[in-house]
């Protein structure tokens, strides 16, 4: 049966699209980097479908998805699917899916044996990698053995599962922060995109070689933003130093200090780890911001965009626009953050470019549109090409 007609809709994540037929919904599009294109990949799923006003059941169904992405835990599993045409292995995984609550997860092999398939987790995991049905089939709550993340084929992949778990606050979901690992985001695709998009850098790709950036493990947002004010203005030895003195101060401070140690501590105790006046009075005001909860925890700030982030992130004295990109790129795995007032990227660009003198923010900002959304990736490689 044709699909009917689609529609765009507005999301706390971005604007995504829905498409429908009389049997009930056909496909959900999580948002891509632009509107153009979200509607272009549906379009592409669903060829004659007419951007059109969604009937009630449909606009429902839209304002469940919305909530849910805003933080809602709303249960879908009454939104009518079109499955015709979906093989019978693939409706039984989806169906049961389906029954995972919001918050929740199941590893696949959990739900293969649900389903009475035990040793089919693999299976399972393909069909839900086919999954037309985002948000409404929640393959987002479903992870690898060991409680790893696993796979996930909407935009911006393994970032955006992420980002789907911590909105829902996910109970047993992965060590989002444990452990150094690569960004969540598809690399090779990434470096597909990069490299058409802009010539030169895709150069500048080919000399530096493979793409290594790994992110860093932090036990919460305190320790992350605590690091990064002593780390500022200083070189990473002295730094080290510094922030290792910092926590020997305190017992059992290995993972970092806490809002309550950082309150409690005299200006005088902490002067003599090293650290600069205006570096205590920043710790101090981060740790009353914190213990009065103000700012956001680790896992909520993986799911607010970074606009919003950045702004309630920079009323910390002593944190800036540049520290929460960092925080953004380095910690949270954004794949589309380009730090434009950072002296090595506006180095490295001239670099890159050939250009004798640093390029302005704004124009940084005009050539990164072209690498959109993975500028984390071409940053990267031009702190490298600084380095070179």
């Amino acid at each position: 049966m044709p699909t009917h007609g689609f529609t765009l809709f507005d999301t706390p994540i971005g604007r995504c699209a829905v498409a429908w037929n009389a049997r009930g919904i056909a496909g959900v599009q999580l948002p891509e980097a632009r509107d153009a294109r979200t509607r272009a990949r549906l379009v592409q799923r669903f060829p004659g479908a007419r951007e059109e006003t969604p009937p009630d059941e449909v606009a429902r169904a839209v304002d469940g998805m919305s909530a849910l992405l805003g933080g809602e835990r709303l249960d879908l599993s009454d939104v009518t699917l079109d499955l015709d045409g979906v093989p019978p292995f693939y409706r039984r995984v989806y169906e049961t899916a389906r029954g995972i609550p919001p918050g929740s997860t199941l590893t696949y092999g959990e739900l293969a044996e649900r389903l009475g398939k035990p040793g089919a987790a693999r299976a399972v995991g393909q069909a839900l990698g086919k999954n037309p049905f985002a948000l409404v089939v929640p393959c987002h709550r479903v992870l690898a053995a060991g409680g790893r993340v696993g796979g996930f084929s909407a935009a911006g992949g393994i970032t955006t599962k992420l980002r789907l778990l911590a909105i829902e606050g996910a109970h047993g979901a992965p060590g989002l922060f444990a452990g150094s690992r690569a960004p969540g985001f598809d690399a090779d695709a990434a470096l597909e995109h990069v490299r058409a998009a802009d010539a030169a850098l895709g150069r500048l790709i080919d000399k530096v070689g493979p793409f290594r950036m790994q992110l860093r493990a932090t036990p919460d947002l305190f320790v992350a933003l605590a690091e990064a004010i002593v780390y500022q203005q200083l070189t990473g030895k002295a730094a080290a130093t510094i922030y290792a003195r910092l926590c020997a101060l305190f017992p059992r401070a290995q993972e970092g200090p806490t809002p309550r140690q950082i309150a409690r501590a005299s200006e005088a105790r902490l002067r003599s780890a090293g650290l600069s006046r205006s570096k205590v009075l920043a710790l101090k005001d981060l740790a009353r911001r914190t213990s009065a909860g103000e700012l956001p925890t680790l896992e909520e700030a993986a799911g607010m965009d970074a606009e919003p982030l950045i702004e309630q992130l920079t009323t910390v004295r002593g944190i800036g626009r540049w520290t929460v990109e960092m925080l953004l790129m380095f910690r949270l795995g954004r794949p589309d953050v380009l730090p434009v007032d950072d002296y090595g990227i506006r180095k490295g660009f001239a670099v890159a470019f050939r250009k004798r003198e640093l390029p302005t923010p704004r124009d940084l900002e005009k050539r990164g549109e072209r690498w959109k959304p993975y500028r984390t990736l071409a940053s990267w490689y031009l702190w490298r090409a600084a380095e070179l």
